[in-house]
Formats: structure tokens, C-alpha cells, sequence
């Protein structure tokens, strides 16, 4: 059998903008392309931190100018956001596989993952999200429930990021895998939902995507997740003077490195334990953390973090 692998694509990998996004994802095609010519069964997930707030905005504006239209949930423009990025990465994906003489579909999946309405994440939310508001429109806001944080030069509203906790569309996802497709899902951490009976109900709020790119490698049975990111290593005393590059990281290593504070909250602490979440007590699962461009050699050995037990 085929190694299945779960490849995890960060803002390095989409771009800021509309042309942005179609330049960097023609170089990400490229990359993913090459693992699977190393014959993996690939999935991608990835990041969605400017589109969603691109979205967000957008529709924030046509409502305030067009009061009779009902404004957009968050989780509508988490859906749009996955639609957006997956329509991109689905064709130059196409593209790049066609043009090496590669005949395998492509396919996106809009993913829902369950997050627990209890989660301490929605009484401390900390993602900012939208755009600059004045005092007026954020006093709005707040009558409205929303909660909003006084930033530089204005307000903005601030939502929380609870931990995915199931993927409701994982038997979809597996069955494209089944078939070798290259599958594209879980985007942006998956659309938040909250149970309700038999019912599912959009959340106001996002999820963190290396921690959504964990549950997902671990829910199809990946043989390796695959975190790409700015930088070619993991780094121990990153930005002092005795910063030093990891080639290899035990679960352990990784754990106290992460119960002392090593890593950069909002960076890289999330992708070390998308990791090791993971890996869990498996001697065979690997996690690397590597640079978007360098992500061929990585799986080699020749550059990247390998995580392992």
C-alpha cells in the first residue's frame, strides 16, 4: 500500500492577495506534485488567515451599505474561504500533475469540524479578525454580542479558537483517499460547528490549522504529517544568541520544549503540537516541520524538523 501523507500549507505557500495567491500557489503545486511522484497518497490542508479576513471584510461593508441584506455568519465566511482557496489549488494542482504526464483528480472537500460550545477558547477569544472599526461601529458591534479589541488605530472584533474535536465529513475525505485522489480539506482549520441534537450549527469562531491538520493526518491513518512554514528547521533558543537548528525532535523533546515555553506561541507551539498530538504513542508516525520550498529534500532527510517518538 501506498504511504499516506498530510500536508499542511501555511500563509508562505497562498499569498495575501487574489494575485498573490495564483503565483504562490502555482510554486505550491509544484511541491505537492513532488510527493506524489514519490507515490504518497497526498492530503492538503491550509491555512486561510487573510482570505477568511479579506471575506469577513468584504461582507461587513456590503452589509453596512446594504442594511436590507442579512449580515454573514463567521462560518459562512470560513465555507467561502475554502471554496476560494480549494478552486485555486485544485486547478494549478491539475495543472501541474497534467503537465508531467500525472492523470489523477483533484478534489476539495468542504470540511465542518465539531468544537465543544464549553470550550475555554470562547470565554477568552483571542483571533482578531475583519477590519478597522471606529468607536461608533464598534460599540455596534459589541450590542450585537460580538466581542471587540482596541487596536491601532481603531477597534476590531476578536473571536475565539476552540480545538476541532471531530471531522464530520472524515468518511468523505476517506473514501477519496481510498480512490487516490489528491484531497484537499479541512481549509483553515475546517468550518467550526456546535452539535445540537441531530443538527450542526455554525460557530462564531475560527480553528487553529496545525492543530485541525493533527486531527486530520491522525483521522485517515497518515503515515507522516507534513507542516510547511516559513523556515527550512525547528529551532531551540529561536532569535537569541544561541539559536540552534533541530534536525530531529523526540515526542518527549518536543514536550518539554513546549511545557518551557521554546516555541512562539502563535507560530510555532501550535505546529509542535499538531505534531505531537499526532504522533501520539506511535513508533511509527513522523511529523516534519520545513520550508515550503525545500519540502522535496525534506522527506529525504536532507533538510526539515523530523518529529518522531
Amino acid at each position: 500500500m501506498k504511504k499516506r501523507i498530510v500536508i499542511a500549507l501555511g500563509h508562505d505557500a497562498l499569498g495575501n492577495t487574489t494575485e498573490e495567491q495564483l503565483q504562490a500557489i502555482k510554486r505550491t503545486a509544484s511541491a505537492v506534485v513532488e510527493f506524489v511522484k514519490q507515490d504518497f497518497q497526498v492530503v492538503i490542508t491550509h491555512s486561510n488567515g487573510p482570505q477568511v479576513g479579506m471575506i469577513h471584510t468584504a461582507m461587513a461593508e456590503f452589509h453596512q451599505n446594504h442594511p436590507e441584506y442579512t449580515a454573514t455568519p463567521m462560518s459562512v465566511c470560513s465555507a467561502m474561504s475554502q471554496g476560494y482557496i480549494g478552486y485555486d489549488l485544485q486547478q494549478a494542482i491539475r495543472s501541474e500533475l497534467m503537465g508531467q504526464g500525472i492523470y489523477k483528480s483533484v478534489a476539495t472537500v468542504l470540511t465542518q469540524v465539531t468544537v465543544d460550545p464549553y470550550d475555554e477558547a470562547f470565554y477568552k477569544p483571542t483571533k482578531l479578525i475583519g477590519r478597522v472599526m471606529n468607536e461608533k461601529e464598534a460599540d455596534a458591534e459589541e450590542k450585537k454580542g460580538n466581542r471587540i479589541k482596541e487596536v491601532e488605530g481603531g477597534y476590531r472584533r476578536v473571536v475565539a479558537a476552540p480545538k476541532p474535536m471531530e471531522i464530520v465529513e472524515i468518511d468523505a475525505i476517506k473514501a477519496l483517499c481510498e480512490a487516490d485522489q489528491v484531497v484537499i480539506a479541512c481549509g483553515g482549520g475546517g468550518i467550526p460547528v456546535l452539535t445540537q441534537d441531530h443538527k450542526l450549527k455554525g460557530a462564531s469562531a475560527v480553528v487553529e490549522k496545525d492543530i485541525a491538520a493533527g486531527l486530520l493526518a491522525d483521522q485517515v491513518n497518515a503515515d507522516m504529517l507534513v507542516i510547511l512554514t516559513g523556515v527550512s528547521k525547528v529551532c531551540s533558543g529561536f532569535g537569541t544568541e544561541n539559536e540552534k537548528q533541530l534536525d530531529y525532535l523526540s515526542v518527549a523533546q518536543a514536550n518539554t520544549m513546549l511545557a518551557a515555553g521554546e516555541f512562539g506561541k502563535t507560530d510555532m507551539a501550535p505546529k509542535i503540537q499538531a505534531a505531537v498530538d499526532f504522533i501520539g504513542d506511535s513508533a511509527i508516525r513522523k511529523a516534519l516541520i520545513t520550508k515550503l520550498s525545500e519540502a522535496g529534500n525534506a522527506v529525504g532527510g536532507q533538510t526539515g524538523t523530523m518529529i518522531g517518538k
